[in-house]
């Protein structure tokens, strides 16, 4: 039986977070793509808390990738703000290439170390 497209990005998903978990000084920042938006946040997995979020639904632009991009300054703006400078990059199972890969050039380029 074959997977879906949903099926197969869960369960890389998995894979990428059995590795990767947030902490108090380097804490997670998970993403989530859908077809219109990117969705972001910064969390603390130690207390469940979450630090900063951002949605590129608000950000103006005229493509996703730009959107992205200024959702990932936003995003590092309002991070930096709280403290935090090094986070834990977290695709989300989502493959590192177009929209995904122009966030996190953007978080890194406003000040977040991946």
């Amino acid at each position: 039986m074959a997977l879906t497209k949903t099926q197969q990005r869960i369960r890389r998903h998995k894979r990428v977070r059995a590795k990767v978990i947030g902490s108090e000084s380097r804490p997670r920042l998970s993403i989530y793509k859908s077809n219109t938006r990117l969705t972001a946040q910064i969390i603390d997995d130690t207390k469940g808390v979450t630090i900063a979020a951002v949605s590129s639904q608000n950000e103006k632009g005229k493509t996703p990738r730009e959107r992205a991009e200024q959702a990932a300054a936003t995003l590092a703006k309002s991070a930096g703000a709280k403290g935090v400078k090094a986070v834990v990059f977290d695709r989300g199972g989502f493959q590192y290439v177009g929209t995904v890969k122009a966030f996190a050039d953007a978080a890194r380029a406003a000040g977040l170390e991946f």
